[in-house]
């Protein structure tokens, strides 16, 4: 079968980008199938650094088409921005991008209800938003009254559909903002102009990508799907309510891009070496001490998208086996594993401890996430920088060792091994498959409260 799907088994930031940009040297066709502007890739190649939001980033190679699905929220002033400055910088796009009529699209007043209607809290913690509009985006699709699609701004009733959009959005706008807040300034006339323009800016690439799909999978030709986000994000299977507004997991392949799960047969799961979360929301294994710290620096955690600081800590097995199994993962790449290099010892979460029970299973409730205190097990670190180590033989043992040690918790084996950011910092394993009975832990103890 011709499907490839990478998939992101965290809150996202799992270097995701990278990967995607290597295999798809060996594909055709790259698609970003659900999320917005809102989602960040970062690739580095020949010691030049590329980060995009919306379009894939097999963008970077001249014989790839990139598709973006109905599945994603388009802002189009950020995906000319893309176009802009790739095309600045020598790369073709022309031709090579296509993007869903189905697609919807970001408003003006859906940034503005961001920034009214999302600073909600829960728990004593922001939900937390990029403040782009994505969120209310698909609110609106889901509600369809209110909604706007891409291929709804050729059509010749795109200006009484937009009309009948904006005075509904004012009312709601002005009924929702603080008293004490300024005036919602939405400027109908100018708003109409500027989205036309975009309109005819991006007219070549836009069309029917749900067929040209179909078309291609049913003709053999390899297709990679490229996630945004990380699993436990997924609106209907992650940490809710401080997740994003799409399926981010395996489960939102088909229904973004259009292409049944029977046409992928490979899933990639990638995990950090180490756990990280942007904003509010239960992280268990956080680390607020000089370990965390440690991990922040080196990693260089901070948001593609918000540049916001990461929250850090340690692999947390519980969470990525779930994600794993949730997506139908078949094998895991691990990702910044350089980062951890300097550290005498490390920890990997195996269980949790929850009002005084052991659990294996990832709760699916976020006030059971809140109180689960991790049961850690404990390996050696080692003290040798990993950024130029090419071949998985001169790997320090205790490296190897870890490496296992997450396929062995997660079932999964592990057949990618990434050590810096760059495309040749990469590290590809011939591994028997990992079983699903794991053996005794090195050393297991819990966590202080």
């Amino acid at each position: 079968m011709p499907g490839t799907c990478v998939i992101g088994l965290q809150w996202g930031d799992e270097a995701k980008g990278k990967l995607v940009d290597i295999l798809t040297e060996h594909h055709e066709i790259v698609v970003r199938y659900q999320g917005g502007a809102n989602a960040g890739h970062t690739v580095v190649s020949g010691g030049e650094t590329w980060k995009l939001s919306l379009i894939p980033s097999g963008i970077l190679r001249n014989d790839v088409s990139c598709v973006v699905t109905g599945g994603v929220v388009l802002d189009p002033a950020s995906i000319i921005g893309e176009i802009d400055m790739l095309e600045g910088r020598g790369i073709r796009v022309a031709g090579k991008l296509r993007l869903s009529d189905r697609a919807h699209v970001v408003f003006p007043w859906h940034v503005a209800e961001d920034a009214i209607l999302n600073g909600s809290v829960t728990g004593g913690e922001a939900i937390g938003t990029t403040g782009r509009g994505i969120g209310p985006c698909y609110r609106d699709k889901v509600g369809r009254s209110l909604a706007l699609r891409l291929g709804d701004l050729y059509r010749p009733e795109f200006r009484q559909q937009f009309e009948h959009v904006l005075k509904k959005k004012r009312h709601l706008l002005e009924a929702a903002r603080p008293a004490d807040g300024p005036p919602i300034e939405l400027d109908g006339e100018a708003i109409f102009k500027q989205y036309s323009g975009y309109a005819e800016r991006l007219r070549d690439c836009v069309g029917d990508t749900t067929h040209l799909l179909l078309d291609a999978v049913e003709a053999g030709r390899p297709v990679l799907f490229e996630g945004a986000q990380g699993a436990l994000l997924d609106i209907d299977h992650g940490t809710f309510p401080y997740v994003t507004s799409s399926n981010s997991s395996g489960v939102g392949v088909a229904s973004g891009s259009g292409v049944p799960g029977r046409w992928i047969d490979r899933v990639i799961g990638v995990v950090k070496a180490y756990s990280t979360r942007v904003g509010g929301g239960p992280l268990p294994t956080e680390q607020e001490n000089p370990t965390g710290e440690h991990l922040r620096q080196r990693g260089r955690e901070y948001g593609t998208v918000t540049q916001r600081p990461r929250r850090c800590g340690w692999f947390d097995a519980v969470a990525a086996r779930y994600t794993a199994r949730l997506s139908g993962v078949d094998e895991l790449a691990v990702m910044l594993l350089d980062v951890l290099g300097g550290l005498d010892e490390l920890r990997i979460c195996t269980a949790y401890e929850i009002d005084g029970r052991r659990v294996e299973q990832f709760p699916s409730h976020i006030d059971d996430l809140r109180k689960a205190v991790p049961i850690y097990e404990t390996l050696p670190g080692w003290p040798e920088e990993l950024t130029e180590v090419r071949q998985e033989v001169d790997l320090p043992p205790a490296a190897r060792r870890y490496v296992d040690r997450i396929g062995e918790l997660l079932g999964r084996p592990v057949t990618i091994i990434s050590v810096g950011p760059d495309r040749d910092q990469t590290i590809f394993r011939n591994t028997a498959p990992a079983t699903e009975a794991c053996p005794p832990p090195h050393q297991q103890e819990q966590a202080p409260v």
